[in-house]
């Protein structure tokens, strides 16, 4: 067994709507290993989003227990939540959500901006990253000026130069082409062989299941199975 970077334990969600309750997860225990390349897999309205918001802290559950690297985030006032996010977890979003009056390297720095690192070691980050996801180029363009395949590398690097604990993608091949999901898998294949980023997707693209090394299959809010592929 490795180290547990994230630990979802009888964690149950439920919606309200004035009196009429949705069940969207029930009783999930998942653990999720470091150097993992793993993907919360089902159809639409699985709980896929839910789970994976969950584990980053983005939501509480309605009961039971969600943990980061080993703290209890279940308890925690949002504050210490929001810095937890800040210092060990980083995101990629199926719409990008990039700042659009930043340029890519602005972007990229938003993160270390807000954990206080130095102007010069900032940007330094910034464009080594910017450099590895094969964007360097790029750096002084803003998000309208670079095709999706190119905002979602900027949506990556930002996600990783901060060097967090382990990166939450939620569905990022959504919104592109076969060739660019194809060469961003490539990226994120690459960054957790060469750097030992950890990655958990959600995802319903066989294009990631294929190349995840474990998928955990969701149905109506319940893990169906959950597969290891061997190397």
């Amino acid at each position: 067994m490795g180290e547990t970077l994230l630990e979802a334990r009888d964690a149950c969600k439920v919606y309200r709507a004035g009196e009429i309750e949705t069940l969207a997860l029930a009783h999930i225990d998942l653990a999720v290993e470091r150097g993992e390349f793993s993907a919360l897999s089902g159809p639409s309205g699985s709980g896929k989003t839910t789970l994976l918001n969950l584990l980053g802290t983005l939501d509480r559950p309605t009961s039971g227990r969600i943990f980061v690297t080993g703290l209890d985030t279940t308890e925690m006032r949002e504050a210490a939540r929001a810095e937890l996010r800040l210092r060990k977890l980083g995101f990629v979003f199926q719409a990008y959500n990039l700042v659009p009056v930043l340029s890519a390297i602005e972007n990229v720095e938003f993160v270390l901006l807000l954990q206080h690192v130095d102007p010069a070691e900032r940007r330094k980050r910034a464009q080594h990253v910017l450099d590895e996801v094969g964007l360097g180029a790029l750096a002084e363009k803003r998000p309208n000026e670079m095709s999706g395949g190119q905002q979602q590398r900027v949506a990556v690097a930002r996600a990783i130069a901060s060097e967090p604990e382990i990166v939450l993608a939620d569905e990022p091949t959504a919104n592109l082409d076969s060739k660019t999901a194809e060469d961003l898998l490539d990226l994120m294949e690459r960054m957790n062989r060469e750097r030992g980023v950890t990655f958990l997707f959600s995802t319903h693209d066989p294009r990631v299941m294929a190349r995840a090394r474990r998928t955990i299959r969701l149905v109506d809010g319940r893990i169906a199975s959950d597969e290891r592929r061997r190397a």
